[in-house]
């Protein structure tokens, strides 16, 4: 998927990248748009789908969390490694760390989906695929998973993108979100770390950096 049509949390990661990641990263995506437009397939489908439908089973109907994974390694090698240490990490934080232990949960009621346009960059931020959590009688929770392995996701990247889910969704509280780094099962909510005002800035900053990287080495291509 191009930068110019991106995940959040694809951005997120790219925001907290290293000047080589920031070359490696829009190079394996260059590569993958390019394949795609000569209908070639190298991206091996959607490698984190099927790990976060199988965490919201766990969580919503009490599935065997070890099972599911086992029996999605076995159906693709490629998440031998990955899949156990995000379904520990995800275990671990919400075994742990979810603070309504003694209420019912069940799905929110409404698809959580939306996406940001950037019209001076002529680009696109989608934030989709949260596990909604209608809790108890009274609150809700939206939570929303970075994958990557690296960066580790920082408290400033995820208040940037708290900036980009309350613009995306302001029908809900930013409070009822949570952006969790499912492999190191840490969550970020904005109660623990106020947006100080200059969160539009940044994530715009930044995001212009990323594009203009991007640019530059598809010219290579």
């Amino acid at each position: 998927m191009s930068f110019k049509k991106v995940h959040l949390r694809k951005l997120l990661a790219a925001f907290g990248s290293t000047e080589q990641k920031l070359v490696t990263l829009p190079r394996a995506d260059i590569r993958q748009e390019l394949a795609k437009a000569v209908g070639e397939n190298k991206g091996g489908g959607d490698f984190h789908g099927p790990f976060w439908s199988d965490a919201k089973d766990y969580v919503l109907m009490g599935s065997d969390f070890d099972q599911r994974t086992q029996l999605r390694v076995q159906a693709n090698k490629r998440r031998e490694l990955l899949y156990p240490s995000l379904k520990n990490g995800f275990v671990d934080w919400w075994e742990n760390k979810k603070r309504f232990n003694n209420e019912h949960i069940r799905p929110f009621p409404s698809a959580i989906k939306n996406q940001v346009d950037f019209p001076e960059l002529d680009a696109t931020v989608k934030a989709e695929n949260f596990m909604g959590l209608s809790i108890g009688d009274g609150y809700k929770r939206l939570i929303y998973p970075y994958f990557s392995e690296s960066p580790p996701l920082s408290a400033d990247h995820a208040r940037i993108g708290w900036w980009l889910l309350s613009t995306a969704f302001p029908q809900h509280s930013i409070e009822d979100f949570r952006i969790l780094d499912v492999l190191r099962g840490s969550s970020f909510s904005v109660q623990e770390s106020d947006l100080t005002g200059n969160e539009e800035h940044t994530f715009k900053q930044l995001f212009a950096r990323t594009l203009r990287r991007w640019n530059d080495l598809r010219e290579e291509y």
